[in-house]
């Protein structure tokens, strides 16, 4: 799954509130009109919280 970007997931997840699931943010996502790529990256994260967009970013692109 490349091709995402920092800015490319900022942008999916503007307007999220945190502390916030994986499933929480996959919806703001999608309601944000986000590629494919960003909800399913998000989706894959599993049942974890997350406190703030920093923990976001670091669970989302330490597997690239």
């Amino acid at each position: 799954m490349a091709g995402i970007t920092p800015p490319d997931l900022q942008k999916a997840l503007s307007g999220a509130e945190y502390p916030a699931s994986s499933d929480q943010l996959r919806k703001v996502a999608e309601d944000n009109h986000a590629p494919k790529e960003v909800t399913e990256r998000i989706s894959h994260l599993g049942k974890k919280e997350f406190q703030n967009p920093a923990e976001v970013s670091k669970a989302v692109f330490q597997n690239e």
